[in-house]
């Protein structure tokens, strides 16, 4: 339930399209409906204007299933992250229309497109091995109403692949950039624009990175003013907060 779908709702009471006793039980599994293993919050589109996303690590095919299932039913968009290709697989034979990315690891079902979109996002990886968490970032904001490009592989280690797409830099609302090893290439393009940067440290590197601890430390440490920094690997955690972001420039707009 969001508030677009609640407005159509209340409206079609008024218009007598639907009996006061039909909206009640359309809105009787708010704010969240109980499956026993988990409490799928269908009121999460009203507070936050995203509905809630459901994370596979940790819960079997069949509580995968049930919760996207649920929400499915409930005319909302359904997004997965981590979500191993097999699991995809079965998944997509019991929710029609569900789609899946090898390479974000994310499966999706859009209700519709959201015109105009929140915003312009531009995400950034450094190097192609970052492309996973890139990818589950790109691909939860595009579900969640932004226009998205992708840049990707223009890490520091060629900084001259970066600066010849400056026009994408500045067409962006937001931008998030993606990246391992050193995690210098958050703090090189904060220096070059002013939008919102949130910066996302991946595991990716050699030994002395330590799983990606060494780029977070770096970018907590950065001297571009203003970047921001999500939990490593957490493509997810950079979409929302440039989508809270949007939100608010569009508000504010």
């Amino acid at each position: 339930m969001d508030v677009q779908r609640l407005k159509s709702l209340l409206e079609a009471v008024r218009q007598g399209e639907v009996t006061v006793e039909g909206a009640v039980e359309r809105l009787r599994r708010l704010p969240f409906e109980d499956l026993g293993f988990a409490k799928v919050d269908h009121h999460r589109g009203l507070r936050q204007g995203t509905p809630e996303v459901v994370f596979a690590p940790g819960k079997t095919r069949a509580q995968i299933v049930a919760i996207a299932g649920r929400l499915a039913a409930a005319g909302e968009a359904v997004v997965i992250t981590r979500l191993a290709a097999a699991d995809a697989v079965a998944i997509r034979r019991r929710i029609r229309g569900l789609r899946y990315s090898d390479a974000g690891r994310v499966a999706w079902l859009s209700r519709r497109r959201r015109e105009p979109p929140l915003g312009r996002l531009l995400v950034v990886s450094a190097g192609t091995s970052d492309i996973p968490v890139a990818e589950e970032a790109a691909i939860t904001a595009e579900c969640a109403g932004c226009a998205v490009d992708r840049l990707f592989d223009v890490g520091v280690s060629g900084i001259h692949r970066l600066l010849e797409n400056h026009e994408q830099l500045d067409r962006a609302h937001v931008i998030v950039v993606v990246a391992g090893m050193e995690g210098a290439l958050p703090s090189v393009v904060g220096g070059l624009v002013s939008q919102p940067v949130i910066a996302v440290p991946t595991s990716i590197g050699y030994g002395a990175s330590f799983g990606g601890l060494a780029a977070l430390l770096a970018m907590l440490n950065t001297c571009a003013a203003g970047v921001t920094v999500v939990n490593i690997d957490n493509g997810f955690g950079a979409a929302m907060a440039a989508v809270r972001l949007l939100h608010q420039l569009g508000r504010a707009g």
